[in-house]
């Protein structure tokens, strides 16, 4: 049965911006607690975080599976667990358990008497059949059942959400880490969600430009990707990088192979927060350029993908295939 969720417009990553030589300026991004009043992101070791964090582009691809209804049912987990000041670490267990009990669906049907996202049975205590059918009731039924749960935030997502299901196969959970991960990130808004949402790290761009134009390209995160398209309501890689720019004063070329030429170049293994990272099919030739990147420091990149994947940070790597050797400084 589906259900009819209003979702609302995502809440913008918040980076703040503190000058600290006057020309240089400190984009910080612990951003969740401020832009949600109070929720702390989970400090956790890694090798408690999602199991299988190198797997981004899987996560994306399962992602970009979700129907409607699914869709739907993770706004619903994510805005229920923000309004209750839950950490990202929740919502997360909440994501792989309604995939792996029902892929996200509010069934009326299951094994014996079991119903609804996360199949809770009425007979066990969860609820009336007309509760445990009721998204609302489900989603703040299984919070509450998960925070019984002692050190449940020190424990592999998976694992947390098998606390709570009782499943007789208890790995199946950690299938959908990825996946729920990636959704933590980019429908809740929560930067680096494969490190239990914990920030990327402090930064320190080149200048107020690049700061500016770093601040506004993660406050579009979550916005779709859609060719051709320079904002405001969704971008493609080189229509984020050019409002991003815009935002700070600097005028770029509306395509990523003219935007190589626009600005200072410099090797890319010394790339600065701000500068613009290219690939191209040949990286020794920038006619073949297909992509533009911002490189954010500390191994992360926002960018905007493709079709289907949202405006998003990730993890890079400068031996990626089809790095171009140069990085460009826009406004030098």
């Amino acid at each position: 049965m589906k259900i009819g969720i209003i979702v609302g417009v995502l809440i913008a990553a918040v980076f703040a911006a503190v000058v600290t030589t006057g020309t240089v300026a400190k984009v910080v991004t612990d951003h969740t607690q401020a832009q949600m009043g109070g929720i702390t992101n989970v400090s956790c070791d890694a090798a408690i975080g999602p199991t299988l964090p190198g797997q981004g582009d899987r996560g994306a691809s399962d992602a970009q599976k979700l129907d409607e209804e699914q869709r739907g049912i993770v706004a619903l987990i994510v805005d229920i667990g923000k309004k209750r000041s839950l950490s990202p670490r929740a919502w997360q267990v909440a994501i792989q358990a309604g995939m792996t009990e029902s892929k996200l669906r509010n069934l009326v049907y299951g094994d014996r008497d079991s119903l609804g996202i996360f199949q809770m049975r009425p007979s066990m205590g969860w609820g009336t059949v007309a509760q445990v059918t009721d998204p609302p009731y489900q989603v703040n039924k299984f919070f509450d059942v998960l925070l019984a749960v002692p050190d449940w935030e020190n424990m592999r997502p998976g694992d947390a959400a098998q606390r709570v299901e009782r499943s007789g196969f208890p790995d199946r959970y950690h299938n959908w880490e990825p996946m729920a991960a990636t959704l933590v990130q980019n429908v809740g808004q929560v930067v680096d969600a494969v490190g239990c949402g914990q920030t990327v790290g402090s930064v320190v761009p080149p200048s107020q430009a690049a700061a500016q134009a770093i601040k506004f390209a993660l406050a579009e995160q979550g916005k779709p990707y859609v060719w051709g398209a320079t904002g405001p309501n969704s971008y493609d890689c080189s229509g984020l990088m050019l409002r991003a720019y815009e935002s700070a004063g600097i005028i770029l070329p509306r395509v990523s192979r003219d935007q190589y030429k626009a600005g200072g170049m410099l090797p890319v293994r010394q790339a600065q927060p701000g500068d613009l990272l290219f690939l191209a099919t040949v990286p020794s030739n920038p006619a073949t350029i297909h992509h533009v990147m911002m490189y954010l420091g500390e191994g992360k990149i926002v960018e905007a993908q493709q079709t289907g994947v949202p405006v998003h940070i990730r993890d890079f790597s400068f031996d990626e295939s089809e790095v171009v050797a140069q990085a460009v400084r826009p406004g030098v």
